[in-house]
Order: structure tokens, then C-alpha cells, then sequence
């Protein structure tokens, strides 16, 4: 199995949600009083604003409140987890790792034990199911591919199980969501065996989950915006829908440096570049001061999304200059940049009708194992056939 065919990374009834609009308000409201649930939500805000330590203490609280529920274990996993991928130095990853997985085992534990009293205990099977995720994530980024699959199956039994006993928790959509959709992407044997394994594959009902999860969820509602957003610009390639939900991420959290990339290349998708590239001149900003969480190890990213601009422009030798400044950085956590970089130059080669060297970036990009799904899949794209420009508007 490939790392892009997991990457983790119900039709809905209008009429349905109207009846139950008045349960889910009241519902908030107590929650809203809940100094258990406030913690949580405070640390998860705190998480995305990239205050990681803020966030680590307001979730340090609700399990100091209540040390028997496994959910402020999970989302201490997963808050470590994040801070392991956005690690540049390896001594972080370490403890990061050693953190994440301490959480995992804390939440399991708790979460069985909790199970055993009441077997129907909602919370503490989406609280497993965050695990089981977390788990897989770091499976696919450390490529132990068998791992993957497994710890896969039973996130998708945990959430099959917190829904049947909790349908009202919408954040359980999030997860169903993300493997509905991604796993839609999978062909031959491997879509056989995991719609054995986890589920079937469904784009339609993917999306139709992330988009309930982003309107009606509640922990995981921010993080149902931000891959919704994602998933509306790379894969189904319509930015205007990931626009408004790209501000609104941007505006909320001014210190989160990955919604500002977000926002930038939606906007280049849309040739609005004035506006592309003063998000852009933000980031650089932020990089050169060096004022956390801006670090001088986002610059090939920076400049991966400069190429992606002028190439949207038209201008092939400013966005090969960019891109190729990407490239420099041959660290294993650049793989996915160094992809898109590679597949840019190839398609920048072929609009120059250079058939050759594109199909050797082309070939270079395939090479590279944690390049990503999209690369690899507009690499063979453009193998099979040369990429073409379109029209000048």
C-alpha cells in the first residue's frame, strides 16, 4: 500500500436537522458550562493559533478535572502529534513522539476502561477513535504501511460505534469524512482491501461529512474548515468554494502561518493575485523576523508558493527561479514541496514546449516516496500527456 492512499491526514436530511436544530443548541449551551468541555475547547483554540504551550496546559486542565475520561488524553495526542510534523529540529520529534504516544496509551486505557462500566459509552469510543487516528498519521509520515492499515480498522470501529451511540456528536463526521473521501482515491486491490478492512470509498459522501462536521461540529469543527478548504482547492479543484472558509480561518487565527499559505494559493487559483502575493510578502515578513512561531525553515515552502503564484501568472522564469530555491532543502520532512516544486518545473518545461526535460521532473517527482497524492498523481498525468497552458483570459 502506498502513503498517499491513507492519508487521514450520510446524505444530509434537512429536514431532520431542522427538528433537531433546538436539542443541538440547548446541548451547546450546557456544554458551554462545562468546565471540562471549556478547557478542551480552549486548548484546541489555543492549538490552532499555534500557541502549543497554552494549548498543552488548558488540555493539562481538563484531565486534572476528570483523569478517568480519555478524551483530554486524546487531544493531548494529537496536539503533540502536530507538533511533531511541524518539528525542524529531530531532538523535538522525539518528544513529541514519546508525548503523543504516552497520550495514546493513556486514552486506550482509560477509554476500555470506561467501555467496561457501559459498553455504550459514546465518548469514550470517539475518544479511542482519536487515538487509533493519531496513530496512523504517524504511521503513514514513519511509512510502516501494515501498521497503517490496521490501526485504520479500528478507528473505523470505534467511530462506527461512538456514532451508533452518540449520533448527535458531529465531530465523528470529521473522521468519517476523511476516510470516506481519501479513500475513494484508492484503485485496484488496494481499494478491494481496505473497503474489507475500514470502508467503502464515497467522494460525495466524504464531502457531504465534512461539510455537516464543519457547520454543526464542535472540538473538531475548525480542523472539518481547514481540510474542507484544502480539499476544495487541491482535489476538487474549485477555490471559490474554499475561499470564504480560507478567510475565516486566516482571520481567526493571525499566527497560524499554514492558513496564510492556505488563503495565498487559493488565491492564486482564482488570479487574484495582488491579494495572493501581500499574503505571501506576510509570510515573508513573518520569516525574516523570525518571531515564533516563524522560523527560517519555511523558507522553501515560501518559496514553493511564489513559484505557484508566477507560474498562475505566466511568468515561467520567476516560478522556476522560486522553485528551484525550494528544491535546495533535501530535508525528508521537504518531500512534499520538493514534489510540487518538481512537478511545476515540468509543467513549466512543457507550456516552453520542452517535452524532454519535463518528463525528467516528471520522473523525479515519482521518485520521491513521501511526495504526496497530488504530485504523484498530476506527475502521471502529465507523463501520459504534456501539460498545457490555458488560455490567457
Amino acid at each position: 500500500m502506498k502513503s498517499r492512499q491513507y492519508k487521514i491526514f450520510v446524505p444530509v436530511l434537512c429536514m431532520a436537522f431542522l427538528i433537531l436544530g433546538a436539542g443541538i443548541d440547548a446541548g451547546a449551551a450546557q456544554l458551554s458550562s462545562n468546565p471540562f468541555h471549556s478547557y478542551l475547547r480552549n486548548g484546541i483554540e489555543k492549538a490552532f493559533n499555534l500557541e502549543t504551550r497554552n494549548a498543552i496546559a488548558y488540555l493539562q486542565k481538563a484531565v486534572e478535572l476528570d483523569r478517568e475520561n480519555p478524551t483530554g488524553y486524546a487531544f493531548l495526542a494529537l496536539v503533540h502529534l502536530s507538533s511533531y510534523e511541524m518539528s525542524f529540529e529531530p531532538g523535538d520529534r522525539v518528544r513529541n513522539q514519546a508525548a503523543m504516544m504516552s497520550y495514546i496509551r493513556e486514552t486506550l486505557a482509560r477509554g476500555e476502561k470506561r467501555i467496561e462500566g457501559n459498553s455504550r459509552d459514546g465518548q469514550a469510543y470517539f475518544a479511542m477513535a482519536l487515538a487509533k487516528i493519531a496513530l496512523v498519521r504517524l504511521a503513514i509520515i514513519q511509512k510502516h504501511y501494515s501498521t497503517m492499515a490496521e490501526e485504520s480498522s479500528r478507528a473505523w470501529d470505534y467511530l462506527e460505534r461512538a456514532r451508533n451511540e452518540d449520533p448527535l456528536n458531529y465531530d465523528i463526521y470529521y473522521l468519517r469524512g476523511l476516510l470516506h473521501y481519501h479513500l475513494n482515491h484508492l484503485t485496484g486491490l488496494t481499494r478491494f482491501v481496505s473497503s474489507l478492512l475500514i470502508t467503502t470509498g464515497d467522494r460525495e459522501k466524504g464531502l457531504q461529512e465534512l461539510e455537516l462536521a464543519s457547520q454543526k461540529g464542535d472540538l473538531l469543527k475548525v480542523m472539518a474548515k481547514a481540510d474542507l478548504s484544502s480539499t476544495y482547492t487541491n482535489y476538487e479543484k474549485q477555490p471559490s468554494r474554499a475561499l470564504p472558509i480560507a478567510q475565516e480561518l486566516k482571520k481567526r487565527y493571525p499566527r497560524n502561518y499554514n492558513f496564510a499559505f492556505v488563503l495565498a494559493n487559493t488565491l492564486s487559483d482564482l488570479r487574484r493575485f495582488e491579494e495572493a502575493f501581500a499574503v505571501a510578502r506576510e509570510i515573508e515578513r513573518g520569516i525574516q523576523t523570525g518571531k515564533p512561531p516563524y522560523v527560517p525553515q519555511l523558507r522553501p515552502r515560501y518559496d514553493q508558493l511564489m513559484g505557484r503564484i508566477f507560474f498562475s501568472q505566466g511568468e515561467y522564469a520567476k516560478a522556476a527561479e522560486h522553485f528551484q530555491r525550494a528544491l535546495k532543502d533535501t530535508s525528508l520532512h521537504r518531500d512534499r514541496i520538493r514534489a510540487l516544486s518538481l512537478v511545476r518545473l515540468g509543467m513549466i518545461h512543457d507550456a516552453l514546449n520542452e517535452r524532454k526535460q519535463a518528463e525528467e521532473y516528471y520522473s523525479t517527482a515519482l521518485e520521491i516516496d513521501g511526495g504526496g497524492d497530488i504530485p504523484r498523481k498530476e506527475a502521471k498525468k502529465y507523463l501520459r500527456a504534456p501539460y498545457t497552458p490555458p488560455p490567457k483570459p
